[in-house]
């Protein structure tokens, strides 16, 4: 059985911390869809066990219409990873949204957490 959690609270402090460490202050406020003006998806898991944490957030661009999910992996010794899913990209035309924008932007989390969870529980039958 794995120990690994969904934590469905707000993002770790960690993930902010190990962030801006890596790439610099300032960087990292991306991570928390709460400061921008509508709530994006995010998901989270801990492992309790070993500290280790992962993450699957919205990220911004300069060019507010091309977004993105990531996907961070905190491992216990510290540092911050960047798993690659693949294209999560997705765009937003600037106007209220739209059935197809939403569907967009829900395949793209979809395929982040499916990336996730593979890489927690690895690939299931």
């Amino acid at each position: 059985m794995s120990a690994w959690r969904p934590y469905d609270s707000q993002l770790l402090p960690a993930f902010y911390e190990r962030f801006e460490q890596r790439w610099g202050k300032g960087t990292a406020p991306f991570l928390d869809p709460e400061v921008h003006e509508q709530p994006l998806p995010r998901a989270q898991w801990i492992n309790p066990d070993t500290g280790a944490a992962l993450a699957v957030v919205p990220i911004w661009t300069d060019d507010p219409q091309h977004r993105s999910f990531g996907v961070f992996y905190l491992p216990p010794a510290g540092d911050i990873w960047v798993l690659r899913p693949g294209i999560t990209a997705y765009t937003e035309d600037g106007s209220e949204s739209t059935q197809e924008q939403l569907s967009l932007r829900n395949d793209a989390f979809r395929k982040a957490v499916s990336h996730a969870k593979e890489f927690i529980y690895g690939t299931q039958p």
